[in-house]
């Protein structure tokens, strides 16, 4: 591996950037950003922070890295792993379920790291020349041409998709931190009843249809939801891909 411009060339064999993004990934997923530093950072890879400091320039530049690393793996979904029905031209492989695979790689990668809900939509907005930007937007972006959408709609479908996928994650992953918040002996169904309960106890008149989908919310899967919310997507898309 080469070190950076301007410094002295050496041989960093027990230590790598892959080995640093990995290490600093494993602390995201344990700690957060906040518990993301070079000093626990030197104790998990037992060097010192100038061998850290030698691959990597400062935190920011290691989110950016640790982000980039996990969605280009969330990215990389085999085709055969495609979820849901068949396309329209009846391709296991179609544009349609290529959108919705890349898409639920990148909401089950939100909710396995926590940390990407806030990374990535920060990273996006800061720093769109970045790695990351670029490669959702083109994992995405040729599925959405290869659907038929003219030139003058690509900007705007694929980033309608983006938003959709980054912030229905998110909103996930901050639904499964809620549920963490209240104790251990909270899972996922004890949750969504608690919120189900309090919903039904609204006012009638001031929330009929709140209340009619209080039974819905605590049945619901998180994965069907999410892609029906994609399939509703593109159906807009792909019925009016001039606009």
């Amino acid at each position: 591996m080469t070190p950076r411009t301007g410094r002295p060339q050496r041989r960093t064999d027990a230590l790598s950037r892959e080995r640093i993004i990995e290490a600093a990934v494993g602390l995201l997923d344990t700690a957060g950003e906040g518990g993301l530093t070079f000093r626990a950072l030197s104790e998990r890879l037992a060097t010192g922070p100038g061998a850290i400091y030698w691959h990597v320039a400062n935190k920011d530049e290691l989110l950016r890295a640790a982000t980039d690393a996990v969605v280009a793996a969330a990215l990389a979904v085999p085709p055969d792993s495609t979820p849901g029905a068949p396309g329209p031209a009846g391709s296991a492989d179609s544009p349609r379920d290529e959108i919705r695979t890349v898409a639920l790689g990148l909401f089950d990668a939100i909710d396995a790291h926590p940390w990407l809900a806030t990374q990535l939509p920060a990273q996006l907005s800061r720093d769109p020349w970045g790695p990351v930007a670029p490669r959702i937007y083109e994992s995405i972006g040729r599925r959405v041409r290869a659907l038929g959408v003219p030139e003058a709609g690509w900007f705007h479908a694929t980033s309608v998709l983006v938003h959709y996928i980054l912030g229905a994650a998110g909103q996930n992953a901050a639904n499964a931190a809620s549920a963490r918040d209240l104790g251990p002996g909270v899972d996922r169904a004890a949750f969504l009843g608690t919120v189900s309960a309090a919903w039904r106890e609204l006012d009638p008149d001031a929330y009929p249809f709140t209340r009619a989908l209080a039974e819905q919310i605590r049945d619901h899967d998180d994965h069907e939801q999410f892609l029906a919310g994609i399939d509703l997507v593109l159906a807009g898309i792909t019925a009016h891909p001039a606009r």
